[in-house]
């Protein structure tokens, strides 16, 4: 079964996960500070880490900064405050998911449960994967490499930018919601503020079409959107 650290300064809030997911089967680790979680899973190494956002010492910004040098584990971010960007930050610095307390924990099971298995697929894939170039017109990404060039050159993009970016690549020419990018990037039904999606698209046109003069990712009135490579 797998092994959750679960850094969170409200013991209360705390002890409640830990009983919740010990009873799910699931081996648990607690700290309740940054440096104290950041130390603790570089030591042990967790199947998957629930962060707070707001924790003395190192925030978990910090804490979910530093942990990306060295690890993928997934990172399930905790924020009671119910904000675009705090959330935009947080997937930023590698989070793969959050959720706004307070929260029904069978929400954050559900969410435990898809981050657990996405993380399995990819081991069990990484071997088999051969065709890992992604191109169009001067772009190009490398799913293996994690990185995208445009004309030669080296695009510096977050890791959901990036997933963001190779979604629309792989269904090119098709025309695809808001809700099935939050569902296939972030790996669950997504449900309310979509509008991040917005946000990551318009992140990926300042720092790709507006940068180099193409025209890439094109907005679908009422639907969404769709990659489609153009030269301006």
């Amino acid at each position: 079964m797998a092994r959750i650290l679960i850094v969170e300064d409200e013991k209360k809030i705390a002890r409640f996960l830990e009983l919740e997911l010990k009873h799910e089967g699931y081996e648990v680790d607690t700290a309740f500070d940054g440096r104290s979680g950041l130390n603790t899973a570089l030591e042990t190494n967790p199947d998957l880490l629930i962060l707070d956002l707001m924790l003395p010492e190192l925030s978990g910004i910090e804490v979910c900064r530093r942990l990306r040098h060295t690890s993928d584990l997934p990172i399930i971010m905790l924020t009671a405050k119910d904000d675009v960007s705090d959330k935009v930050m947080g997937l930023d610095m590698g989070a793969d998911d959050y959720v706004t307390k307070p929260f029904a924990i069978e929400e954050l099971l559900a969410r435990i449960r898809v981050a657990l298995k996405k993380r399995r697929a990819g081991v069990q894939a990484a071997p088999e994967q051969e065709d890992h170039i992604l191109t169009a017109g001067c772009l190009s990404i490398d799913t293996a490499s994690w990185q995208v060039r445009v004309k030669g050159e080296l695009v510096s993009l977050t890791r959901k930018e990036f997933d963001t970016l190779r979604y629309l690549m792989e269904h090119r020419g098709t025309a695809v919601t808001r809700d099935q990018i939050m569902n296939e990037v972030w790996g669950y039904d997504f449900i309310g503020d979509s509008n991040i999606v917005d946000v990551y698209i318009r992140y990926l046109r300042h720092k790709i079409d507006d940068h180099y003069g193409i025209k890439t990712i094109h907005t679908i009135r009422s639907v969404g959107y769709l990659f489609e490579y153009e030269e301006e």
